[in-house]
């Protein structure tokens, strides 16, 4: 084997090995660095509908979108929103919506060590709790990014991973190119993933999010779809 050949090959072999890193990393269906959830069964016409980052001052419009329609979701909490909002947080949970951990700082999980993770998750969890009442069971990664040792962390936390079948981007398009990326690809069982912040920022603009509820709720409840929570799309007969 020439010294060309044994280049390219050591070469395909790094790109391979961090194709399959980022995989682990963030596949939405990878358990390596432990169990997540990404869909529910196919066998019945419902979706879950869940927003990561908040509270948010935007938060209440996305309320009463939900509100109108009568339909429930999954909020991915950040514990330092909740403790700079709590009031909205406390609306989110009254209003009847499941309430899930989404960190307390919004860190990048990834080269962080399980004690970080497991610090930050836990003062998440206290904090959600001491101004709603309610404990998360289930946790979404930052950026949906695990790490060696999440796995054993959410164990020790009595967490559920959740990942999502359909993620909107829209943070970073406009609400037209949301609701197309989104309406086509919804099926029986999909998690559908928008935000309700944008990670730490007060005051932040989340505009295309409410125009994308305000257009997606009503046309997927139109083609059948029925909205549940993560926890009863999951487990539908509790």
């Amino acid at each position: 084997m020439d010294q060309l050949t044994q280049r390219g090959l050591a070469t395909a072999a790094v790109c391979a090995s961090a194709a399959f890193m980022a995989w682990c990393v963030r596949g939405r269906s990878a358990t390596v660095f432990g169990p997540s959830v990404w869909r529910g069964p196919r066998d019945r016409r419902a979706v879950a509908l869940t927003f990561d980052d908040g509270p948010s001052e935007g938060t209440p419009e996305i309320l009463d979108i939900l509100a109108r329609y009568q339909v429930p979701a999954t909020f991915f909490q950040c514990g330092a929103n909740v403790e700079r909002l709590p009031a909205v947080a406390r609306a989110v949970h009254q209003a009847g919506h499941a309430i899930g951990n989404h960190s307390h700082t919004h860190p990048l999980f990834c080269f962080r060590s399980p004690g970080f993770m497991e610090q930050d998750l836990r003062r998440a969890q206290e904090t959600i709790e001491a101004h709603t009442g309610r404990r998360p069971d289930l946790f979404r990664a930052p950026f949906g990014v695990r790490w060696f040792g999440i796995g054993a962390v959410a164990r020790r936390l009595r967490l559920t991973g959740v990942m999502w079948t359909i993620i909107g981007y829209d943070w970073s398009r406009k609400a037209d190119a949301v609701v197309e990326r989104i309406s086509p690809r919804v099926s029986n069982g999909a998690i559908l993933c928008l935000h309700d912040g944008r990670e730490l920022r007060a005051r932040p603009d989340i505009g295309v999010t409410v125009e994308a509820v305000r257009r997606l709720v009503p046309m997927l409840l139109d083609r059948g779809y029925r909205f549940e929570t993560v926890h009863r799309l999951l487990c539908p007969k509790n």
